[in-house]
């Protein structure tokens, strides 16, 4: 019978350019080896989540330039407690028991890692956020 610590490691993409080696720090080689396999895994649930958090604000980010756009992206992940803390849920969910005893020991470092990385894939993938079209009933 499977493990569920066997199940999550199963799924989890294996991502060939993060680099492990023995001079890294232990902060580094959590991150290359649990938070980019886990964050590059939930993906689509950032976007899909993302898109939540713009309709739940009317939508405004729309209206924004790409740069205020960004900036819009930033102060989500950094400055918003409750959908900073959802996205950290989603990917603490995902730790078997082994990485979340690992991360409880420097939780505030790897969550500044969590978070930047989050942030760099929907800075990278601002292009999907485009504003839905609404259809006219004929």
């Amino acid at each position: 019978m499977s493990t569920r610590t066997d199940c999550l490691l199963s799924i989890r993409p294996v991502i060939s350019s993060a680099k492990i080696n023995d001079s890294m720090s232990s902060d580094e080689l959590f991150q290359n080896r649990t938070l980019r396999p886990i964050i590059k895994m939930q993906h689509n649930l950032f976007i899909a989540v993302f898109k939540n958090y713009i309709a739940k604000r009317k939508n405004v980010f729309y209206e924004l330039t790409l740069p205020k756009q960004l900036s819009y992206i930033d102060n989500a992940i950094h400055k918003d407690m409750k959908f900073r803390n959802s996205v950290k849920g989603m990917i603490i969910g995902q730790f078997t028991e082994e990485e979340y005893a690992q991360y409880i020991n420097n939780s505030s470092a790897l969550n500044k890692r969590m978070m930047n990385i989050v942030k760099e894939r929907l800075l990278d993938s601002v292009q999907v956020f485009t504003k839905p079209k609404v259809l006219k009933a004929v």
